[in-house]
């Protein structure tokens, strides 16, 4: 089969060390398959034998930059395979590498992979430095954290609410403790003052990267999104136009909740998760920031009143899923002003119209709502001439 002069299409199965890559034909025909160590020159080399511009397969998978990269140096058409959507190849009774390789491959021709968006050089750059701060915001958190605790071994208590600030570092300067707690805490206040340093700097970097993005800026106007939490979710969101509306965004982003129907039974459960972690917690952050009066924090509030005290979860991942409606409309249309309360939720033919000139339509409030609860029951039709002894719908 090596004398096939046709579009390849190739599987690979990228592990950290080494990888296998199956080659075949678009109806299916395979053409051959190779092992390689992990490397640029192993990679070019192996992948001009697809011939031009193949088509190239692969799980994004831990470390999948580099095979991307040189794939698409080398001209081939490469896809992401979501790792979720090809879950099911751990199931099988025999699972090896040239398997999933195939298998990924199959998909690919057949047109049913689940595939997941390859992020463009900017767009990775931008989230490897937010990232990188989100995780050095953590080490400071847990070395502040670590102070406070060797004050409570030692039974003294803080006079001051902000024991890292100026009166709080000055109390530390003259506070006397015995060994070996002196020098642990004099370790943890040098550094959180190296990583506060560090943070600063990246801040000022991701800051200066979207000094021209016109959805950055746009998005700051929101209640509770300020420069740090705005890098984030322009970093996080990427593309925004890649979404045709703001329900597609707010389901990439997991907070949709889970649906699961067959026959006439249907459950839904609580938000999926499938997403971008550090996107949600972007957002869960700016509603806890966001001012009384707002209509963000009025739909938060509204949910507790009604359900009590223990749904404030439930409400702040609401609030989240209005307030990243409002990031959609930001970052595609760019309003110069907000009109106050969020957009009316839009169908599928509305999807492309401009951002609408009010808040809510008085067609959304008027239209039923479904039975809450996590388990519907939706019954058959009555016959002809029947009443209908049954509820339209019902909870159990």
């Amino acid at each position: 089969m090596e004398d096939y002069d046709g579009r390849q299409v190739v599987g690979m199965d990228l592990h950290r060390h080494r990888s296998v890559l199956v080659r075949m034909t678009e109806d299916g025909r395979r053409l051959g398959i190779s092992r390689i160590t992990n490397s640029p020159q192993e990679l070019r080399k192996e992948i001009a034998r697809a011939g031009k511009a193949p088509r190239v397969v692969l799980e994004a998978t831990y470390g999948w930059y580099w095979a991307a990269d040189v794939l698409e140096a080398a001209g081939a058409e490469v896809h992401l395979a979501h790792p979720l959507g090809v879950k099911a190849f751990t199931y099988r009774r025999v699972k090896n590498d040239v398997k999933d390789a195939a298998d990924l491959a199959d998909l690919l021709r057949m047109g049913r992979l689940p595939e997941a968006w390859t992020a463009p050089h900017a767009v990775r750059e931008l989230r490897e430095i937010t990232r990188y701060r989100h995780k050095l915001v953590k080490l400071r958190t847990s070395c502040k954290d670590q102070v406070h605790a060797v004050l409570a071994k030692l039974g003294i208590a803080v006079p001051h609410t902000g024991l890292f600030g100026t009166g709080g570092q000055a109390w530390l300067d003259g506070l006397k403790l015995p060994q070996p707690y002196a020098g642990k805490v004099t370790s943890l206040r040098q550094l959180t003052g190296e990583l506060t340093t560090e943070i600063t700097m990246l801040t000022d970097v991701t800051g200066d990267l979207l000094a021209g993005d016109r959805g950055y800026q746009v998005i700051q106007q929101l209640p509770g999104i300020g420069p740090v939490l705005a890098a984030v979710i322009v970093a996080e969101i990427g593309d925004i136009t890649r979404f045709r509306n703001a329900g597609q965004l707010c389901s990439w982003a997991g907070l949709t909740p889970r649906h699961r129907e067959s026959d006439l039974k249907v459950a839904r459960g609580h938000v999926t998760k499938q997403g971008s972690r550090m996107l949600r917690w972007a957002l869960t952050e700016a509603i806890q920031r966001t001012p009384a009066g707002n209509p963000v924090r009025q739909r938060k509030d509204s949910i507790i009143a009604r359900r009590g005290k223990e749904a404030r979860n439930i409400a702040r991942v609401a609030a989240a899923r209005e307030l990243l409606t409002l990031v959609f409309y930001g970052m595609r249309d760019h309003p110069a002003a907000w009109p106050g309360p969020p957009p009316a939720r839009r169908t599928s033919s509305q999807h492309d119209q401009p951002w609408p000139a009010a808040g809510r339509e008085a067609a959304e409030h008027s239209a039923p709502r479904r039975a809450r609860g996590r388990k519907l029951f939706c019954p058959p039709p009555p016959a002809a001439g029947r009443p209908c002894d049954w509820p339209r719908l019902t909870a159990t």
